[in-house]
């Protein structure tokens, strides 16, 4: 019989499944993950990613397993662009700074030596006789999780 869920001093654990016009399935957690867990999660990937590529004896082999497209529609969709290189970036991150209370100044906190983390990145890039396009490796996977998940 339906109660009343308001503001009282004890918690109900119901046994049936919860109403969010869904499913209730594998993916249902991962579909109300706050951004923040997903760029984390993102990261972890590339990272592995990469580290993979930089290991494989075989560059080009490693790229077709992992589902890199050798060739992407360009602007006009009409040209295929080329993958013609892998760019491996790498930065250091040695602060943050955000948005103060009340205020348009940044909020800076330099790390101490020890916090300081290196980041790398890699884009992909395509080339054809009228442009050159970068896919940087976080939008291809992502890309590609959705691809494997639907």
């Amino acid at each position: 019989m339906p109660h009343d869920h308001g503001p009282h001093g004890h918690h109900h654990h119901h046994h049936h499944p919860h109403d969010h016009n869904h499913p209730q399935d594998a993916d249902h957690l991962h579909s109300h993950m706050p951004s923040e867990d997903v760029a984390a999660d993102l990261q972890v990937l590339a990272t592995q990613f990469i580290d993979g590529f930089l290991q494989a004896k075989d560059k080009t082999s490693y790229l077709k397993l992992a589902g890199v497209p050798f060739e992407r529609p360009g602007k006009g969709g009409k040209t295929a662009l080329k993958l013609v290189d892998v760019e491996l970036t790498t930065d250091w991150q040695v602060g943050t700074a955000s948005p103060s209370f009340g205020s348009r100044e940044l909020s800076y906190l330099p790390f101490p030596g020890e916090m300081v983390r290196e980041r790398t990145n890699m884009s992909l890039i395509y080339v054809s006789m009228d442009e050159k396009s970068s896919l940087d490796l976080r939008d291809f996977l992502m890309t590609r999780k959705k691809e494997i998940e639907a």
